[in-house]
C-alpha cells in the first residue's frame, strides 16, 4: 500500500518535546487555549489526562449498558425455561430461583460487557479500519512513537491561525515545530484494504474449499476403504438385536461354573454364618490398618451402627436400629462370621461386597474389635501394676500435703 499524495490543506501544526514534564507544562497550556488540540507520548504518562483537562470517557456507559442487557436477558431466558416452558421440580425448589440462574447471569452479563466495550473501542472511538489518518508516514509520528513527545493543534480548531499556532508551540518549549498536511483524499473516504473485493472475494472462496473438503471428507471419504475397516466389521450396536443368537440378545450370561480373572469367589455366599469355620483375618495388626479400617467403619458402617458401633443409627429411625456390635453375641464371634456378615449381609442390612474391598473388610473387623475391647476394657487391660503404682504414688503425694499444711 503506497502512501496518498498529500494536499496543500493544512491538518495540523505539530510540536516536538523532549522529556515527560515538558509536554506536561504544554499540554496545560494547549488545552487553555485550544480544543481541537491532541498529545502523543511513547508511553503512557501518568496525570496527561488533567493536564489535557480530558472529560470522562463515554466507553464506561456502553460497558453498563450492554452489562445490563445481558443480566435481564440472562434471567429472562432462565426464567421463561425454568418457569414456563419447561417445568421441572428440583428438590422440591420453585420452578425458578435467583441463586442458580446467578452463574449463567454473571457468565453472560461479562461476555455481552466485554464484547460491547471492545467492539466500540476498536470501531466506534478509534474509526478502525481506517488507515490513512494524515499523520502517518510522518517524521512527527515516528519520533513520538519511539522517545519524544508531542502535541498537535488541528486546523479545524476555531482558534486556529497557522503562525500564533507555530509560535504558541515554540513558547510553550517545543524545540521543532511543522507543519502537517492533510491526504489529497478524505480519510473518511478511503476504503481499508480488508473491504477490497479481491480480499473479500478470497475470503468467501476459502471459506466454501474448507467447507466443502470438511462435509466431503466427514461424509463419504471416511466410509469409503480402507478408512472404513472400523465401521465395516462385525458388531452389534447398541440398541440392535443380534441376528447370531436365536433369542436377539447380543449380551451373554456367563457360563454356569465360570470365574471372572483375578476374582476369588466367597465360597459361603448365601449361606448362614454358622457354616463360616475357617476364614481368619489376614491383615496384620498394625496402626496403618487401624486407620484404614477406622476409615471405612466411619464411612459404611456408623451410619447405621454409630461411631462406637453400639447400634445408635444417625438415621432418625427411617430404618430400624441394627443391633450393638458390643453386644457378647458379636464380641464372641469370629473374625469370620463378621465378615461374612458384611459380605453376605443379614436380615435388612444389605451385602457391602461390591461397595467394600476384600481387605478393607478385614480392615474394618479389626477397628470393631479395637471397639469392642476399649468399651469392655478389664483390669488386666489397663496393667494391675501401673494402677497400684499410681495408686500409691496418689497416697505419697496425699501425705505430703498433708505434712506441709501441718508444717503452716
Amino acid at each position: 500500500m503506497g502512501i496518498d499524495p498529500r494536499s496543500n490543506e493544512i491538518y495540523c501544526v505539530a510540536g516536538l518535546f523532549n522529556t515527560p514534564d515538558e509536554i506536561m507544562i504544554a499540554a496545560d497550556k494547549v488545552s487553555s487555549e485550544y480544543s481541537d488540540f491532541d498529545v502523543h507520548t511513547p508511553y503512557p504518562v501518568h496525570g496527561l489526562d488533567d493536564a489535557m483537562k480530558l472529560k470522562p470517557t463515554k466507553l464506561g456507559y456502553f460497558s453498563f449498558t450492554f452489562g445490563l442487557i445481558g443480566t435481564i436477558s440472562a434471567l429472562l431466558m432462565i426464567g421463561w425455561m425454568s418457569g414456563i416452558d419447561y417445568q421441572s421440580i428440583v428438590g422440591g425448589k420453585p420452578f425458578f430461583t435467583i441463586p442458580p440462574a446467578i452463574p449463567i447471569t454473571f457468565e453472560l452479563t461479562v461476555l455481552l460487557s466485554g464484547l460491547t466495550t471492545v467492539g466500540v473501542m476498536l470501531f466506534l472511538l478509534n474509526k478502525l479500519p481506517w488507515t490513512n489518518n494524515p499523520l502517518m508516514d510522518t517524521e512527527y509520528m515516528k519520533r513520538v512513537s519511539s522517545d519524544k513527545f508531542g502535541v498537535i493543534i488541528r486546523a479545524s480548531d476555531p482558534k486556529f491561525n497557522k503562525e500564533e499556532a507555530i509560535n504558541f508551540l515554540k513558547s510553550a518549549g517545543s524545540y521543532d515545530v511543522s507543519i502537517i498536511d492533510k491526504f489529497e483524499r478524505r480519510e473518511d473516504n478511503t476504503r481499508a484494504p480488508i473491504f477490497e473485493k479481491k480480499f473479500l472475494g478470497i475470503l468467501v472462496m476459502t471459506a466454501i474449499v474448507v467447507a466443502l473438503g470438511t462435509y466431503v471428507t466427514l461424509n463419504w471419504v471416511l466410509f469409503q476403504p480402507p478408512f472404513d475397516f472400523m465401521w465395516s466389521q462385525e458388531k452389534v450396536t447398541p440398541q440392535q438385536p443380534s441376528t447370531f443368537f436365536s433369542d436377539g440378545f447380543s449380551e451373554r450370561i456367563p457360563p454356569e461354573g465360570t470365574v471372572m480373572r483375578g476374582v476369588l469367589p466367597y465360597e459361603y455366599k448365601g449361606l448362614p454364618d454358622s457354616v463360616v469355620k475357617y476364614l481368619s483375618n489376614p491383615l496384620p495388626f498394625s496402626k496403618e490398618v487401624l486407620e484404614k479400617g477406622q476409615n471405612r467403619f466411619n464411612t459404611f458402617c456408623s451410619p447405621c451402627h454409630g461411631y462406637y458401633g453400639e447400634g445408635d443409627s444417625r438415621l432418625r429411625g427411617q430404618f430400624p436400629n441394627p443391633p450393638t456390635l458390643q453386644s457378647e453375641k458379636v464380641r464372641n464371634w469370629s473374625d469370620g462370621n463378621i465378615y461374612h456378615v458384611i459380605t453376605n449381609g443379614q436380615n435388612v442390612m444389605p451385602s457391602y461386597a461390591s461397595q467394600v474391598s476384600r481387605e478393607d473388610r478385614w480392615a474394618i473387623i479389626h477397628y470393631i474389635r479395637v471397639l469392642q475391647r476399649s468399651k469392655n476394657a478389664t483390669d488386666q487391660d489397663v496393667g494391675a501394676t501401673d494402677s497400684t503404682s499410681t495408686t500409691v504414688q496418689t497416697q505419697d503425694t496425699t501425705k505430703q500435703i498433708q505434712a506441709d499444711t501441718t508444717k503452716k
